[in-house]
């Protein structure tokens, strides 16, 4: 008769990874701010093995906040999906000059929301908003809807004002409109974690990266109510174009800034009486 085996010794649970030897892979890495990317990590991460695979993406060149999974904007915590544009910090001024003007009932649409960061951020701050979105990315579609949930907003797959529905015409309060507004000769400049781990429709905004603003323009009449509001990010450089694009298209502009996080707002306002574009 055979002898029976010896039962294998458990294994042994992973090691985690010390905080200090994250810390020295991360500025090894190239990361300015290892040491809060470090807590980060090791806070989100769920055991030893996880923790060792989000550093290696990470020190790999991926976003943090693809890493993650998440990023905080405006105070809340937003699911990015891989590939999808992660909200910039300095894009929160863009929220707050929109909360300034909106109604606490506000209808409110969000064009080329991304991972529906900006209009979760707005309604939060609001009342009773009625949020709409809507992106030409699938991934950042199935992203967004994770992220208004919440809100109950809605978020349509298509290009621009194409999908939304026709009944929202002459009712929007706060057109949002997170165009892309790099120049096309300009997206080998940015960072390797936008240029390679962003969605290129997010990026670039054409020759002089105001082709997709231009598109925004041409029909924000038809789409927002009597005084009501379109806000967008562009340049510094850009505003004085960006500015001359509303004003053609029927809106009066002005522009907000903020020095402290290099932010460029422009508001377009359309009049009370301002009929909607012929």
């Amino acid at each position: 008769m055979p002898v029976p085996s010896s039962p294998l010794p458990p294994r042994a649970p992973q090691q985690a990874l010390p905080f200090s030897a994250v810390v020295d892979r991360l500025r090894a890495a190239g990361c300015v701010f290892a040491e809060d990317e470090a807590e980060l990590l090791v806070s989100t991460a769920r055991d030893a093995a996880g923790l060792a695979s989000m550093v290696d993406r990470r020190v790999q060149g991926l976003p943090l906040e693809h890493v993650l999974g998440w990023a905080e904007f405006c105070g809340l915590r937003v699911a990015v999906d891989p590939g999808v544009f992660v909200p910039r910090r300095r894009t929160e001024f863009l929220v707050e000059q929109a909360v300034a003007l909106a109604p606490p009932d506000a209808v409110v649409v969000d064009l080329c929301c991304g991972s529906g960061a900006l209009g979760a951020a707005l309604v939060s701050a609001l009342d009773a908003a009625e949020l709409h979105a809507s992106d030409v990315d699938p991934a950042a579609v199935r992203c967004a809807r994770r992220n208004v949930a919440g809100a109950a907003g809605r978020v349509y797959e298509g290009d621009l004002y194409d999908p939304l529905p026709a009944s929202l015409r002459g009712r929007v309060a706060i057109l949002l409109a997170n165009v892309p507004y790099v120049p096309t000769e300009e997206i080998g400049l940015l960072p390797a974690e936008a240029r390679v781990h962003e969605a290129r429709v997010a990026l670039d905004g054409g020759a002089d990266g105001l082709d997709v603003l231009r598109r925004v323009t041409a029909s924000a009449l038809d789409w927002l109510a009597p005084g009501g509001h379109l806000l967008f990010e562009t340049s510094e450089r850009q505003a004085a174009a960006a500015v001359r694009t509303v004003t053609r298209d029927g809106l009066t502009a002005r522009v907000a800034d903020c020095a402290e996080r290099y932010a460029t707002v422009v508001i377009g306002t359309r009049g009370i009486g301002a009929g909607s574009a012929p």
